[in-house]
């Protein structure tokens, strides 16, 4: 049986942050530059960190090259350490009982998420879910989400596990996420626990499609046996 790499996005995939990651956002505008509900028009889904906070900056007339990207990451980061205590936040179905079958059947799993790196350990820490992941890519890696799949393969590499993109499986929520591994050829569960109905997602390219991760058998039989 071929080995799988099994790559998760985290908001609307595995968790929902009961509005954290916006509410930092937004947070950190108006703090570093007076701006209220700076990102109330920006469509957030499936976009890396990295082209969030630029859009935000392009929007209202702010430079990208003056150090304002560093100061809205660094700011950010230290409001949703304090966001993320919050009592809406919740894992999506399934989330565990499929981790721990994957496990349970030594599939390695990585995180391929447009998250900044600090950013995504900071949401999972939570519902104690980084101890599942010991690598993956980060909108801090690449601000284009379709060029995180080859570092992800990169990473498990150094950790002594070769795949190609062939090998992997891409869980995500959004038609980026199946946009992003497709490109390199891998394969795509498309989940519809976030901001996509399921027949959206059935109109991308995603090789299946589930209402949510409690299906778990159906989704684990796909990952270990699809050719």
């Amino acid at each position: 049986m071929i080995k799988r790499l099994v790559l998760f996005d985290i908001d609307g995939t595995l968790i929902t942050t009961g509005g954290a990651g916006v509410r930092s956002l937004d947070r950190a505008f108006e703090g570093l530059f007076g701006i209220q509900d700076a990102f109330k028009d920006i469509p957030l889904a499936g976009k890396t960190d990295m082209q969030i906070i630029k859009e935000g900056l392009g929007l209202h007339g702010l430079s990208w090259t003056d150090g304002n990207v560093v100061k809205m990451q660094e700011t950010y980061l230290h409001l949703l350490r304090e966001e993320i205590n919050n009592s809406l936040k919740s894992l999506k179905p399934g989330i565990k009982e499929i981790l721990e079958r994957l496990r349970e059947t030594d599939t390695p799993m990585g995180l391929l998420t447009g998250n900044l790196e600090a950013g995504a350990r900071i949401k999972l820490g939570p519902f104690g879910l980084n101890e599942y992941f010991p690598a993956g890519a980060f909108g801090s890696d690449r601000e284009d989400r379709d060029e995180l799949l080859p570092v992800a393969i990169e990473k498990f590499s150094k950790r002594g596990l070769s795949f190609t993109p062939k090998d992997c499986v891409v869980v995500g929520d959004t038609p980026r996420d199946v946009r992003c591994a497709k490109v390199h050829g891998a394969r795509c569960i498309a989940v519809a626990t976030g901001p996509y109905s399921k027949e959206d997602l059935l109109n991308t390219d995603a090789d299946i499609v589930f209402d949510s991760l409690a299906d778990t058998e159906s989704c684990v039989n796909f990952i270990l046996n699809c050719q």
